[in-house]
């Protein structure tokens, strides 16, 4: 009996349907701090040379002053957009100085909190509301986990293809709009992502180690590894453990992800509902507003997840309004660690097993998510964050527990069609080809990124810090051997510009009574459920 995947498979694979298997797009995005040449946080404000972070699209800042944040255009082929993104760390070496970009996600050492500046973006409203959303973001969570890097992995497919599936496939029910069923078939694809993104976190996690002085006090078990370094000794990703980003206000949050109108309601409570602990702190301190609101999450974007549902968004309308009017248009992977052997944070392969991965996701069978289920794939991904190279290692796959490199490599003869796929539309086996190398991190673990990192340590002294400095180095050494062209720098300089008039031009205008704005901002995040789901 063919499956939902073999049978939508087959027919993309049909002559009349490959294009809009090759349509979608892909962007990135890579956080990275700027540290000087000893390997501490740079204490400059964010370069002018490269523009401004408020209204720059493809250059602007986190959470930190100087956590900087490259955005991509979105591309078709997943090597233009690291193509593009080469180019932006080019020109921005351009206009660094002697600073370097830090090559790992977990933080150099920092200073004491209260010399971690938070982004700074103007004078206008919407300047002071993205400041002062961060300086909630520092009350709540602290400045240390403001300076944590990833990489954001946005990924769509054309919007054709949910037509060519929705016109082959009965929907229980009653009829789907197709602009309803490409938010339900994109929230199925997050529901398979959660049961099955633990093996990302084995084949591509890169953070087993941190900066003794990141956890500020924290309790903890970790290990040493010598004077400055901590480290769980078969870790994946301490930045997406316990360790990393995580909050006693969201750890009850589990948006529900059977259908979209569940998902929105969650996200709709969340920015709405008072946390007492919040609620104490105030939104004010003298007269200075210090957060946002002192509901469980200021806006949607402080819901620290692995992967959201998004649409681009209209000036001055938030993510859930944007998600009740318009639907669902990509998916954005924020579980990505920053590959510290890679310049950009990401290569070719990784990307195309990640295409693979998702559409893949995309295209299989994803039953709706009971809540035990769901604690069931947090604990999976758990496991294999802090211990995932452990021998002996199991995660639960629902019906028993599995040693994980025995799953893993069930999930890759099972993406293993889909790579395939994609491959024949090419007319090469660069899919199928990343599909081996991460088979051969199954088979030993030596090969993950988490132990290439393990290994660099040891070999050289045991210090993260060290190591991560020679890494941004080598980083350094190669974008500023290869500058950016005279176009190129053109480009990017107008953009600069464009962006500073497009500041100044706002911070110009009338602006209306900042608590005024808050409110009207705080109004604006209410949506009406469109649909019934269980």
């Amino acid at each position: 009996m063919p499956t939902l995947l073999t049978r939508r498979l087959a027919l993309l694979a049909d002559e009349k349907h490959r294009a809009v298997l090759a349509g979608g797009l892909r962007g990135i995005e890579r956080e990275t701090l700027r540290v000087d040449r000893a390997g501490h946080l740079a204490r400059t404000r964010h370069p002018v040379a490269m523009g401004a972070a408020l209204t720059h699209p493809q250059i602007t800042t986190d959470y930190a002053e100087t956590l900087l944040e490259f955005i991509t255009p979105a591309e078709k082929d997943i090597a233009d957009t690291i193509a593009k993104l080469d180019g932006i760390h080019r020109y921005a070496y351009s206009k660094l100085g002697d600073e370097l970009l830090w090559s790992q996600s977990m933080p150099c050492q920092l200073p004491p909190e209260e010399e971690i500046e938070i982004a700074w973006y103007g004078s206008s409203n919407l300047g002071t509301l993205k400041h002062v959303y961060r300086r909630g973001l520092a009350l709540r969570y602290g400045k240390a986990m403001q300076c944590i890097a990833g990489i954001h992995y946005n990924y769509s497919l054309d919007e054709r293809l949910w037509r060519v599936l929705a016109e082959h496939e009965e929907t229980a029910g009653k009829p789907l709009t197709p602009r309803s069923f490409q938010s339900e078939a994109y929230l199925a694809a997050i529901r398979n992502f959660r049961r099955y993104s633990w093996l990302l976190m084995y084949l591509f996690g890169a953070s087993p180690v941190l900066s003794a002085g990141f956890l500020r006090g924290r309790p903890h078990k970790l290990e040493a590894l010598s004077a400055d370094t901590l480290y769980l000794p078969y870790a994946t990703s301490l930045r997406m453990s316990d360790l990393g980003y995580q909050n006693d206000a969201q750890s009850g949050l589990s948006p529900h992800e059977n259908c979209l109108d569940s998902y929105v309601a969650a996200m709709t409570k969340a920015v709405n509902q008072p946390y007492e602990p919040y609620a104490k702190l105030g939104t004010k301190r003298d007269g200075e507003w210090i957060q946002l609101n002192t509901n469980v999450l200021q806006i949607e974007n402080e819901y620290y997840s692995t992967i959201r549902p998004k649409r681009v968004i209209q000036t001055g309308e938030r993510p859930i309004q944007a998600l009740c009017a318009r639907g669902v248009q990509y998916i954005e992977v924020r579980c990505m660690d920053v590959d510290p052997f890679e310049p950009v944070g990401i290569n070719v392969a990784t990307g195309r097993f990640l295409d693979a991965f998702l559409l893949f996701c995309a295209l299989e069978e994803s039953p709706t998510t009971t809540p035990e289920q769901s604690a069931r794939y947090t604990e999976n991904f758990a496991r294999t964050v802090k211990e995932g190279r452990r021998p002996g290692l199991t995660l639960h796959n629902g019906v028993e527990e599995v040693p994980l490199p025995v799953w893993g490599a069930e999930l890759l003869e099972r993406i293993r069609p889909v790579a395939a796929l994609l491959d024949t539309l090419r007319g090469d086996s660069v899919h199928g080809d990343t599909l081996e190398a991460q088979a051969a991190k199954l088979q030993d673990p030596e090969l993950t990124p988490s132990a290439k990192v393990l290994a660099a340590l040891r070999a050289n002294g045991k210090s993260f810090s060290a190591f991560a400095l020679a890494q941004s180095e080598k980083h350094a050494a190669y974008f500023r051997s290869h500058p950016p062209s005279a176009e190129e720098a053109s480009y990017f300089d107008n953009l600069a510009a464009i962006s500073l008039a497009e500041q100044a031009e706002m911070e110009a205008a009338p602006q209306t009574d900042f608590d005024d704005y808050v409110a009207a901002y705080r109004a604006s995040n209410l949506c009406q459920s469109r649909l019934d789901c269980d």
